[in-house]
């Protein structure tokens, strides 16, 4: 799932593209250094961790999933073949959230249902291809097949392609479920900073709701704000995945709210286990399992939380943008090669 956090939606994010341009620090921790350690359902972390186990490439990682797969107790598994590394890059940690949302569509054109979302085209290379403008404006891609589905609001279809993966409820019952199909090669713009750059709106007053708002009343002009973002989705039908699973990550395994995040994986490989140590209003001392990332998730201290699916948990996405700490568990030899170098 290559989305992009709720907060993107509302402001750019600081972006790192890797390493390369951005020197690290590795720091081995002690297990009583994380805050919350003891207290954690390692239970339900070991499961999640369990889920992309096996899709975890190179190092001790094969040794440990067979472990981890025997039924050890969880905390001590952890423990004993793990230790924390805290990898930092300069940039002070921050947390955002995302979802799946829930919408309502049609499997085809209607006076209500007006706005189609589209599979790959088969001609789109891996170069930049056309820009949102052009692909909206131009028609390219009607009455060629592409629709997977259509939906009633404008807004709630870039909210979609924002995401990168969603249900779609039909009128008889019916419902599909979409994932990232891939993109058209164009950098994200941030419409809630475009919005503050017009003067429309200041800085702390955007969310997702004035920007849902504004493009209903004002739907001319809300066309080309969203034009304003280059970046344009493509989707893909995954219905074949379990009703009570979480979408596909970039791991293609199904996500879990509450013990997934996207991570950049310059810096975390995927599949690892995170312990997460967000502030704010709502804090989380919690291990996490790094399945998934995302288009404005750069940096070793950058997390994206996954909420869940539907409205509800798109709000408590949404209201997510705080400091912490992320605190990367690695195997045993790894980190001591590891810590206190720099990439």
């Amino acid at each position: 799932m290559r989305r992009l956090a709720v907060a993107a939606v509302l402001v750019a994010a600081t972006a790192v593209t890797g390493p390369a341009q951005s020197a690290s620090t590795r720091t081995l921790l002690d297990w009583r250094d994380l805050d919350g350690w003891t207290d954690d359902d390692h239970a339900a972390a070991l499961s999640v961790f369990l889920e992309t186990c096996d899709d975890i490439e190179g190092g001790d990682w094969a040794a440990i999933c067979a472990l981890a797969a025997t039924g050890p107790e969880p905390r001590a598994f952890f423990e004993l073949f793990f230790r924390p590394v805290l990898i930092e890059d300069g940039t002070p940690a921050l947390f955002t959230g995302y979802y799946e949302p829930e919408l309502t569509g049609s499997p085809v054109r209607t006076d209500r249902f007006r706005f189609p979302i589209y599979r790959r085209p088969p001609e789109m290379g891996s170069a930049p291809w056309l820009t949102r403008a052009q692909i909206e404006e131009s028609g390219i891609l009607q009455g060629r097949g592409l629709e997977i589905a259509w939906l009633d609001d404008p807004v709630d279809k870039f909210f979609l392609q924002v995401q990168g993966s969603g249900r779609i409820r039909f009128p008889d019952g019916r419902g599909i479920r979409v994932g990232f199909g891939g993109k058209n090669g164009h950098p994200y713009r941030s419409v809630g900073q475009e919005l503050v750059r017009r003067g429309l709106f200041q800085a702390h007053q955007v969310s997702a709701g004035v920007i849902r708002r504004w493009v209903r009343q004002n739907p001319d002009a809300g066309r080309l704000l969203l034009q304003a973002n280059p970046s344009y989705v493509f989707f893909r039908e995954v219905s074949r995945v379990p009703a009570d699973k979480g979408p596909l990550g970039a791991m293609n395994r199904s996500v879990t709210a509450g013990r997934t995040i996207a991570v950049d994986p310059d810096f975390v490989p995927l599949g690892a286990p995170v312990w997460i140590e967000k502030r704010g209003a709502q804090p989380i001392r919690r291990l996490m399992v790094a399945q998934d990332t995302g288009s404005a998730i750069k940096g070793a201290q950058r997390a994206d939380i996954f909420y869940g699916t539907g409205d509800a948990a798109g709000d408590a996405a949404g209201s997510i943008r705080d400091p912490g700490r992320m605190v990367v568990l690695l195997p045993i030899e790894t980190a001591l090669a590891q810590a206190g170098s720099g990439d």
